[in-house]
């Protein structure tokens, strides 16, 4: 992404999460301000259309898996929360609007919003926009992932290494390098023992299927061209190990399969994830 701009990547995910609300019966995952978030104008065109940018099996399948994801992530918060982590920290926070709606903020959690500084500004003027308050409950951190330490920047903005947290880390993974990746990771893994963490990343497109390669190919072609490109792919396997030996004592991998079987068991529209994400979570 460019340094002064928002993610273009983001913006299109916020509509994709704020469309599943409009065209989905029942939504997979709830949130009441997706639509609000996106700013007036956004917000009033995606109403009068929602299925503008959300036609054909591809749309539904991603929009599928940014529902499942997001409910996924918080679905897992909430059993961090009942064991006792108080801090959670969104990595690639995007216009994810859990610290707005935070039930957990009567138990203690704090939430910590890490993205781009561009991306950030963004977000922040169409939360004024929306009539949407920070509570004091929230913590901006602003950061460029691609050049500058998490492990510097999370720690100043006031987060405890020595507290039990949860972190979600999702539609970040495959925009990285991998050393970057794999250091983020390994900052997690030092977090107080229970941390957990949820991310999704991708397969190699050479080990797809040829439905779910198509779809990869259609999709890579879409954030290539707003300067955003995949370029970091995991098999589970060696992801696995990776994650064992960073210092995390649990891993859990979830394909399309057991995606479908916790959200889309039975649904009558045929919603369902595709086979190319894959949603991870990890204990410490």
């Amino acid at each position: 992404m460019k340094a002064d701009q928002p993610s273009r990547t983001a913006q299109r995910v916020a509509r994709r999460r704020a469309a599943h609300q409009l065209l989905d019966a029942p939504p997979v995952f709830e949130d009441p301000l997706a639509i609000a978030v996106l700013g007036p104008e956004t917000a009033a065109a995606l109403r009068a259309d929602p299925e503008a940018s959300e036609t054909g099996p591809v749309a539904r399948y991603f929009r599928a898996f940014m529902a499942a994801r997001s409910r996924f992530a918080e679905d897992r918060l909430a059993r961090a929360v009942k064991r006792g982590a108080r801090q959670y920290v969104v990595l690639g926070a995007g216009l994810d609007t859990f610290a707005y709606r935070n039930p957990h903020a009567p138990a203690g959690l704090r939430v910590f919003e890490v993205d781009h500084p561009a991306t950030q500004a963004w977000k922040r003027e169409r939360l004024r926009e929306a009539g949407i308050a920070a509570p004091e409950s929230l913590t901006f951190v602003g950061i460029d992932f691609a050049s500058q330490a998490l492990s510097e920047a999370l720690p100043a903005a006031g987060w405890r290494a020595g507290l039990v947290t949860f972190f979600s880390w999702l539609g970040v993974i495959p925009y990285l390098e991998r050393d970057r990746i794999l250091a983020t990771l390994r900052l997690v893994a030092t977090a107080a023992p229970g941390s957990e963490i949820v991310f999704d990343y991708g397969r190699p497109p050479s080990s797809l299927g040829f439905g779910p390669r198509i779809a990869f190919e259609v999709m890579a072609r879409r954030v290539a061209a707003v300067g955003e490109p995949w370029i970091t792919f995991f098999e589970p396997d060696e992801l696995g190990s990776t994650l064992r030996a960073a210092g995390f004592s649990e891993v859990d991998d979830f394909a399309a399969e057991r995606i479908n079987a916790l959200y889309f068991e039975g649904r009558k529209d045929g919603l369902r994830v595709g086979g190319i994400g894959h949603l991870m979570w990890a204990r410490v």
